[in-house]
């Protein structure tokens, strides 16, 4: 792994030339003071009984100069959790420890919102007492994850093992899903979040009934997109009357593959999303669709400009920008947010180095997912900035 302060070679781009980049946005009833969003990154730094940390607000609250922060993946329900050392919003303590969190990131002049998230058949028998997983067809997603660590752990990364066949959801299961969210959104309020995004890609509970690979369905939450976007519609109608429609966003990733996912038609599925999004009239949606291939692939067929023409709140895009890629991004009126995630892992300053057009520190990945400060708050501020 390369050191906390090495950078990489890059083009210094004329901060002039960002000026799109660094206009104010509104966003429900929120004004962002910028158009840089830090995008949801799993750091596995909460304890392991997944209550956020001291630690985790000093982190967010070195990132809280962007216009908006978007939290990690935060589980609503312990069958829907499945990492080690991930935060949860279903008990008091989780509440009370996000609330030391967003505290620390207000104080900082920042805002924040929480992602809600559930694993769906991604979580592992292990982290659920050895129960079977649930999704929305009797499908294994494809690939390893990170299982929980032995008795004899002692630091390094975890071991690694397959995604198991998950059991097909009941409508009481499913049922018990939608009002877990709905209870994650109000706890988010209470602990302070300025608002919270809907978790619906990057092959998870939601993208799973979404997407046509991974949801084999025949009832009323299967079949043609009204039925696999059913659970959706159920999770806005259960969020928005928790906190209202203008606090809530939601994610989505229509043209991944990974995981196993994939849908028989991603332009279908795009507009079926957005127009949920319009109907609900919920403040952003937020489009994982690179623009080069990297940790996902860049589609062939972008849906970008489809969400444009249906949904008329905020679209954040995410996926492979730099700074002037972001700004011509919206100052084209494909977008009228960046939101930007590993570049944040190094970069606590990263609107600052954008703004004076400074190079990227490189972040030490050795350590994104394991261990306390190192590779987590310890990355220092650009030689010179104050």
């Amino acid at each position: 792994a390369k050191s906390h302060g090495e950078t990489r070679d890059c083009e210094q781009p004329d901060p002039m030339s960002l000026d799109a980049l660094f206009q104010p946005l509104q966003l429900g009833g929120l004004t962002l003071p910028n158009r840089v969003i830090m995008a949801p990154l799993t750091r596995a730094r909460a304890t392991p009984g997944n209550v956020p940390t001291a630690l985790m607000a000093q982190y967010y609250a070195q990132r809280a100069d962007c216009g908006l922060i978007v939290s990690e993946a935060t589980a609503v329900d312990p069958l829907g959790m499945g990492w080690y050392r991930v935060p949860g919003l279903w008990t008091s303590d989780m509440v009370e420890g996000w609330a030391h969190v967003t505290g620390a990131v207000h104080s900082a002049g920042g805002k924040i919102f929480a992602q809600l998230w559930h694993m769906g058949r991604l979580v592992l028998p292990d982290y659920i007492g050895g129960a079977q997983p649930l999704g929305p067809s009797p499908i294994a997603g494809e690939g390893q994850t990170f299982a929980p660590p032995p008795p004899d752990y002692v630091g390094g990364f975890l071991p690694m093992k397959a995604y198991v066949v998950p059991r097909e959801m009941t409508h009481g299961d499913i049922a018990h899903a939608v009002e877990a969210y709905g209870t994650g959104a109000a706890n988010a309020l209470v602990a302070g979040f300025d608002g919270v995004e809907i978790h619906a890609a990057n092959g998870y509970l939601i993208d799973q009934f979404l997407q046509s690979n991974a949801n084999h369905r025949s009832d009323a939450y299967g079949g043609d997109l009204a039925g696999r976007s059913r659970l959706l519609r159920e999770v806005l109608e259960a969020v928005t009357a928790a906190v209202g429609p203008g606090r809530v966003g939601i994610r989505i990733s229509p043209t991944s593959a990974r995981k196993g996912m994939g849908d028989e038609n991603p332009d279908a599925l795009a507009d079926a999303v957005a127009a949920l999004a319009q109907e609900f009239g919920i403040a952003y949606m937020h489009l994982i669709e690179p623009i080069a291939s990297g940790f996902m692939e860049r589609p062939d067929n972008p849906v970008i400009e489809r969400i444009r023409a249906i949904f008329r709140g905020v679209v954040i895009q995410n996926g492979s920008f730099d700074a002037p890629a972001a700004n011509a991004c919206i100052a084209a009126g494909k977008a009228d947010a960046v939101s930007f995630g590993r570049p944040y892992i190094a970069n606590p300053d990263l609107v600052m180095r954008m703004r004076g057009g400074h190079p990227l520190a490189v972040a030490d990945m050795d350590h994104a997912y394991v261990g306390d400060a190192c590779g987590y708050t310890d990355y220092p501020l650009f030689a010179g900035s104050v």
